[in-house]
């Protein structure tokens, strides 16, 4: 397996001195790293966001509450059915398909599994149709439980799948934790998976967090590290990415190495996205929008940092604005007031 070379692992120095407190009114900032302001707050838990159309929708981790992003709040579009949230599981990934079709990652009783909705209704009054189930059964536990997913260049369904605390797992390529999933929009195994009628289009993973594609088709995926190493990868199809015989660089050509990594306490890499040539990245415990060129994805700068707490997901609104979702009343952060919010970046 080709091993991809690093030529830095740590992130470069803040891109102004930014201090770790957070200001006063987090809901505004302005500063020589452009701007940032609340579209909406007041969120519990959120997880993911995606859009319907030009519909924003997030998801609420604990209470299965899909809502919609109105110009006055937000209001529930739908709730799940037999969410059992526990730890760091719930309702978690969106994604849309091309037919504008809801698919929903949540834990039920018997597992991670995803279901699909059609959305009726216009924006400011969507609803959920029915539920059909694309894959149940997946791994999942209160820790190390993946949940996003996410629609690649070639149409196909993408899906994070932790190793759900049982590390060895994550090597045995008949057990599908600990693997990033490819599947028709249907569930169905692609026939060109790279490993004959598995779902699994690549393993060795501690738990996979955030999926996106550049320009070029490259896709790139954040992974949560253990005690030793976050990890940002360029996923090649049935590569092995070494967990739990090797965290972060390993130099061991039977794995693909990070292309770039960093230690859990300044990171925790969640959602990510690619936006205009640049790979974003929402941190957790590292409370830091991480960004880092397509171009040199050994490098890397931060935005954010310290000012809004943690974040959960970035995604790109339909007429091109960078949104981010913080994620400070999980149980983990340290709320402010009106948290958590979605904020819209600004005057980059």
């Amino acid at each position: 397996m080709r091993s991809l070379t690093v030529l830095g692992a740590a992130a470069l120095a803040l891109l102004t001195g930014c201090s770790a407190v957070a200001p006063e009114n987090p809901s505004e900032r302005t500063d020589a790293r452009g701007s940032a302001d609340t579209v909406v707050g007041g969120l519990n838990a959120p997880w993911s966001i995606t859009f319907v159309g030009d519909a924003p929708v997030v998801s609420t981790r604990d209470d299965g509450d899909i809502l919609e992003v109105t110009g006055d709040g937000t209001r529930v579009v739908g709730t799940i059915d037999d969410v059992a949230p526990s730890g760091e599981t719930g309702l978690m990934g969106l994604a849309t398909d091309d037919r504008q079709r809801l698919y929903v990652c949540s834990t039920g009783p018997d597992g991670n599994r995803i279901q699909r909705y059609a959305v009726e209704g216009e924006p400011g009054a969507l609803s959920l149709g029915d539920a059909e189930t694309i894959i149940d059964g997946l791994p999942s536990a209160t820790i190390h439980s993946g949940g996003r997913i996410a629609f690649g260049p070639d149409g196909m369904l993408y899906v994070t799948v932790g190793d759900a605390g049982v590390s060895d797992d994550a090597q045995d390529r008949g057990n599908l934790a600990g693997s990033i999933l490819r599947l028709t929009p249907d569930g169905e195994v692609p026939a060109d998976n790279p490993f004959d009628g598995s779902p699994v289009y690549s393993y060795g993973h501690r738990n996979p967090q955030g999926l996106a594609w550049a320009a070029d088709g490259t896709m790139f995926a954040s992974e949560f590290g253990e005690d030793t190493w976050d990890e940002l990868n360029i996923i090649e199809p049935g590569g092995n990415y070494g967990w739990p015989i090797v965290e972060g660089i390993g130099g061991d050509e039977r794995f693909v190495d990070p292309v770039q990594q960093w230690r859990p306490d300044e990171a925790s890499p969640s959602g990510i996205e690619i936006h205009d040539g640049t790979i974003h990245i929402a941190n957790l415990r590292g409370e830091v929008l991480r960004t880092v060129p397509v171009a040199d994805p050994s490098s890397s700068a931060e935005l954010l940092a310290g000012e809004f707490g943690r974040l959960r997901d970035v995604t790109t609104t339909p007429d091109g604005e960078l949104w981010v979702l913080t994620n400070n009343t999980d149980g983990r952060g340290s709320p402010a007031d009106g948290d958590d919010r979605i904020l819209r970046l600004t005057g980059r």
